[in-house]
């Protein structure tokens, strides 16, 4: 390692981590270059802090323990509308959101950095073929629905894509062999989240891909913020006048994008991020939850409950940890660029994982040992930003209309219980407008023809020609 810059050696011995250029001399000038790129991106005094606080007998348990004792059920929360003078509310929120959409000050950002791995599906999630008839895509249902509301507005609506390493150069060939589904291209900006070093579990030494590269991993979906910033994608918002950024992840292919009702209640209540819940079907679903601590809004992950913590209620017989993150979010704007500009102190969290490494000999290793995984890999997660905002509000979601995820392969939140929703939803607003299908037939509506039941209603009443699919049973 003598040929290593005193300057990087002297920092990098600093933080116990010059085994990050003990191939030094075997690499290329470019090569170096590289490793230093990344070398200078790292944080190392807060990797040894993690690491060493991960070594010490835990506090994290008394800690969670702590948060779950104090917590009680979210006392603020806009509920599913059941009285008229509820109607209304929603109503006028709604009508507020949609006076927002037509002064273009909404975004929309999508979450798009996984693989379909989980899925069988060895490709961005969101190019899933998830239509019950047409397959079409996560991708295009979206963009179908962004540019029904663009067409509805009259309008920009600007959509930004966030990806990763793994899916960037994929996402952005399969939008352009689509034509970007008839959007404009200047609307629609894909930009990469960050990535974070994976650590050796015994030595807190990072781990190396390669003999000149870092194993680095996503910084999870808290990394959406300095991606924004590092993109440029926050200056743009700000000079475009958006106020408003609508979050959703890629998987849900039921969400309300930009959803007016969502947008009015957070601009009516001045907040800086809203977060749409859904009722849990049972303690034991594998969903975080909202909840207050002390006063501030949190999540506390399905991971961190017992089963018969996850059922208690509170004195007065309340269920307290019901209702469920949709992973739906909307934010103000400056908000986000106020955790920008303070270096989004979201919190890391660790996770321990069997991570390819190089070893001290160079020979590539393998672990394979589920009981003992040789890394520490870290990400932040967006809902960390909750504590943080001045002002939180929460917003009961519709479960059946708008949160049917695709995570698993089969069973609950499976493509099959997705298609079956987007199904059963298109069934339903054909019944609403006097029509019904015969048993086992399957009906498809793709949201350029209707976003909602009353656009549907509306035109086929009118006579308008409303092409939607529709297919017998087999």
């Amino acid at each position: 390692m003598s040929n290593v810059p005193a300057t990087l050696h002297d920092r990098l011995k600093l933080f116990s981590q010059t085994s990050t250029v003990r191939f030094w001399s075997r690499l290329h000038e470019a090569e170096r270059q590289q490793l230093v790129t990344e070398l200078e991106t790292v944080d190392l005094k807060q990797l040894q802090e993690i690491w060493q606080s991960s070594q010490k007998k835990s506090t994290d348990g008394l800690s969670t323990a702590e948060r779950i004792q104090k917590a009680a059920a979210p006392k603020t929360v806009i509920r599913q509308a059941k009285s008229p003078a509820d109607v209304a509310n929603w109503q006028a929120a709604a009508a507020l959101g949609e006076s927002e959409l037509r002064a273009g000050k909404v975004a929309v950002v999508t979450v798009a950095g996984g693989q379909g791995t989980r899925l069988g599906f060895d490709h961005p999630k969101g190019m899933f073929p998830i239509g019950p008839i047409s397959d079409r895509t996560l991708f295009q249902i979206f963009a179908e629905q962004i540019q029904a509301r663009r067409q509805r507005y009259g309008a920009s609506l600007l959509w930004l894509i966030m990806t990763s390493d793994a899916t960037h150069a994929e996402t952005v060939d399969f939008f352009e062999s689509k034509q970007y589904f008839g959007l404009p291209t200047d609307s629609v900006a894909f930009f990469m989240q960050g990535s974070l070093p994976a650590l050796d579990a015994a030595t807190g030494e990072i781990l190396l891909s390669g003999p000149g590269s870092l194993a680095l991993s996503p910084d999870g979906h808290g990394g959406l913020i300095m991606a924004l910033r590092n993109s440029g994608l926050l200056d743009r918002m700000t000079q475009e006048g958006v106020e408003h950024v609508f979050y959703h992840q890629v998987d849900n292919p039921t969400v309300i994008i930009a959803d007016p009702a969502l947008i009015g209640f957070h601009r009516q209540q001045k907040s800086m991020l809203t977060t749409n819940v859904v009722c849990k079907t049972s303690p034991t679903e594998r969903m975080g939850v909202l909840v207050d601590v002390d006063g501030h809004t949190e999540i506390i992950e399905y991971s961190e409950l017992t089963p018969e913590q996850a059922a208690s209620n509170d004195a007065s017989g309340q269920w307290i940890f019901w209702a469920g993150n949709t992973a739906i979010h909307v934010f103000n704007r400056k908000f986000l660029q106020r955790l920008a500009e303070d270096g989004c102190r979201l919190p890391l969290h660790i996770a321990r994982k069997n991570v390819p490494y190089l070893d001290a000999s160079g020979q590539f290793m393998q672990p394979s040992d589920a009981s003992n995984p040789n890394a520490i890999k870290l990400e932040r997660f967006i809902f960390d930003a909750l504590p943080l905002a001045e002002r939180t509000l929460i917003v009961e979601g519709n479960r059946d209309r708008e949160f049917n995820p695709v995570k698993n392969k089969s069973g609950a939140d499976s493509a099959e219980t997705a298609r079956a929703a987007l199904n059963r939803i298109a069934t339903e607003w054909l019944k609403e407008s006097g029509h019904s299908l015969p048993e086992g037939h399957a009906i498809e509506i793709s949201p350029l023809q209707a976003l909602d039941a009353a656009e549907f209603k509306q035109k086929l009443a009118s006579g308008k020609v409303l092409i939607f699919e529709i297919t017998a049973p087999a």
